[in-house]
């Protein structure tokens, strides 16, 4: 019990350090392609100490179409101390998404494929 509270006062101050949150889940046609996308994206450590980043691959929700085994969806959360600090993150985070999902449709094939089926 001693064990809960202790974690639990920690993630209260973090968040009062941190209280200015965004998240976004971006779904992948393949688990692999998730996987690339959070290696790119992990290579350029945030900045500023004002911001804190996570990344994590979450599984499809049940009864998606995709049923891959592993998780297709990247998760990215930003934590900053101000609204302006978090912009300029997330700003920053989405030209870098925009170039990784740019070169997997121009140059991968399971990308590729998944344009290719018939609707």
């Amino acid at each position: 019990m001693a064990a809960a509270t202790e974690a639990a006062g920690a993630q209260t101050t973090a968040d009062i350090q941190f209280p200015c949150v965004w998240t976004l889940e971006v779904p992948f046609p393949t688990p692999r392609l998730a996987s690339i996308a959070l290696k790119a994206l992990q290579v350029d450590k945030e900045l500023s100490p004002l911001v804190k980043r996570s990344f994590s691959i979450e599984p499809p929700e049940e009864g998606a179409s995709n049923a891959d085994v592993g998780g297709n969806i990247l998760r990215t959360e930003y934590k900053a101390t101000t609204n302006r600090m978090l912009r300029v993150a997330v700003n920053s985070f989405m030209d870098s998404l925009n170039l990784v999902l740019e070169v997997m449709q121009e140059l991968d094939t399971d990308v590729l494929a998944v344009n290719d089926v018939p609707t």
